[in-house]
């Protein structure tokens, strides 16, 4: 058997090895090419936070044997509020004309934050808790706050101390995040880029390429020696 056959038998399986791996990252690939990402990400869905409206006579919040991190104003759907970062990496929001630290946002309270900055046309019908232990693989972090569901199957999370909007999921992103795990073959997390499943068939394509390139030189240089014989011997 030539070092030629027996090449081209290895390029063969290697070809059927990393076939399905192939497709899929071509799949995923182009699903992730299909839009723009500022429309998967939702990022027009929600608009900045409106002007604030400054009354006189801020009360700066009434913080007692807590170490305070950093304190602004900022606008929430009920009007400004001082938002306080604990040093325990807490937050909570207070009354900037009492001082009083308010209690953290309920299911009423996030759906109205998501409501007074959302732009587009669907409607909330669920608001449910999110378990800061267990979060959903959306999210990819923890959160203690809200999802707001709208009818359309976008996802919004809401920080319950703070009222910050920190998280937005379309459907159609929630579609992509999938197709990225497959692209990078972690389904389970889709964050880990160098697990072995995607670094082990990167190899194998790898070498079915290496093969490739060796092949065709040969393949050339065999098809003109048949060409130079058959030309001699007319």
């Amino acid at each position: 058997m030539g070092v030629r056959t027996s090449l081209r038998r290895y390029h063969v399986w290697l070809g059927w090895l990393v076939a399905l791996p192939f497709l899929f990252w071509t799949l995923s690939g182009l699903v992730m090419v299909a839009k723009p990402i500022e429309e998967v990400r939702g990022t027009a869905l929600i608009a900045g936070p409106k002007p604030l409206a400054l009354v006189p006579g801020l009360v700066v919040p009434r913080i007692e044997g807590r170490a305070v991190s950093s304190l602004k104003l900022e606008q929430r759907a009920a009007g400004p509020r001082w938002v306080v970062d604990f040093a325990d990496g807490t937050t909570r929001l207070a009354d900037p004309l009492t001082g009083a630290t308010l209690p953290e946002l309920g299911a009423v309270d996030a759906a109205r934050e998501v409501s007074a900055r959302y732009t587009g046309k669907a409607r909330v019908v669920e608001t449910s808790r999110v378990d800061a232990g267990d979060p959903p693989i959306e999210l990819r972090r923890a959160l203690n706050g809200w999802r707001v569901r709208m009818d359309d199957d976008s996802h919004f999370y809401v920080d319950a101390g703070s009222g910050e909007i920190v998280a937005r999921r379309t459907a159609w992103w929630r579609f992509y995040d999938f197709m990225w795990g497959l692209h990078i073959m972690d389904l389970q997390g889709r964050e880990d880029t160098n697990n072995p499943w995607v670094v082990s068939f990167g190899v194998l394509s790898l070498g079915m390429v290496i093969l490739a390139m060796i092949l065709l030189p040969l393949t050339i240089k065999r098809k003109n020696g048949r060409n130079g014989r058959r030309l001699s011997s007319s």
